[in-house]
């Protein structure tokens, strides 16, 4: 029997499948760093903008706000929190910022996404410019 060291805990587990759930959670820290991760990728404009940014490499500000059906503003409030949290970078070509994705962990996962049929993800549902087609329906990957 494999106990989880809490005082109530129940073993219940032969081939140790509970030890190994335990042995696999990460620290608080690291639970914490993805906890936060996800929660932005869970805002609708969020993912939008970043599946966006996703497809093109980088982009400005207004040609984002345009491809993803928003405001200025509301793109650039939205882009201040994905680059506070370092899933967004910024550089400066001449007068216009142009956005690219920077955390490698959020790319693979969108990568991923689109690797399987896109609608099984509800891309009408989180994509707040759907009724227009999303951004991946311009080019092909």
């Amino acid at each position: 029997m494999h106990l989880t060291g809490e005082a109530d805990a129940v073993g219940v587990d032969g081939d140790h499948r509970v030890c190994a759930a335990i042995e696999a959670l990460p620290d608080r820290a690291t639970m914490h760093g993805w906890v936060s991760r996800f929660a932005l990728l869970a805002d609708p404009t969020r993912l939008t903008l970043l599946l966006c940014i996703h497809e093109v490499g980088e982009i400005c500000v207004s040609d984002l706000a345009l491809a993803a059906g928003l405001k200025d503003s509301t793109t650039s409030q939205a882009l201040r929190l994905l680059r506070a949290q370092n899933l967004v970078s910024a550089h400066r070509d001449g007068r216009v910022v142009r956005y690219r994705l920077a955390d490698p962990v959020v790319t693979d996962l969108l990568d991923r996404m689109h690797q399987g049929p896109y609608e099984e993800l509800g891309a009408a549902a989180v994509t707040p410019g759907a009724s227009r087609g999303s951004p991946r329906d311009a080019s092909p990957r």
